[in-house]
């Protein structure tokens, strides 16, 4: 007779908690914001470029402080 030891399931995190899939987003918010920048089209989009990409930075800084 074998004793089994109770299977403990680990839940998994949501979406916005997972550190891969969120530094996927920041790291694309940070491109976004690139090609915002160098666009010579629209002036509003060069005018929010810099939010953009401070915006992604801080998002990566943060998310990259998640386990894993």
């Amino acid at each position: 007779m074998t004793v089994q030891a109770p299977h403990t399931s680990k839940q998994k995190r949501p979406f916005f908690l997972r550190r891969g899939p969120m530094e996927n987003i920041a790291t694309a918010i940070i491109g976004l914001g690139f090609l915002m920048l160098f666009q010579p089209f629209l002036l509003v989009l060069y005018t929010w470029s810099l939010v953009t990409l401070l915006t992604g930075t801080v998002l990566f800084i943060i998310v990259s402080k998640f386990p894993e």
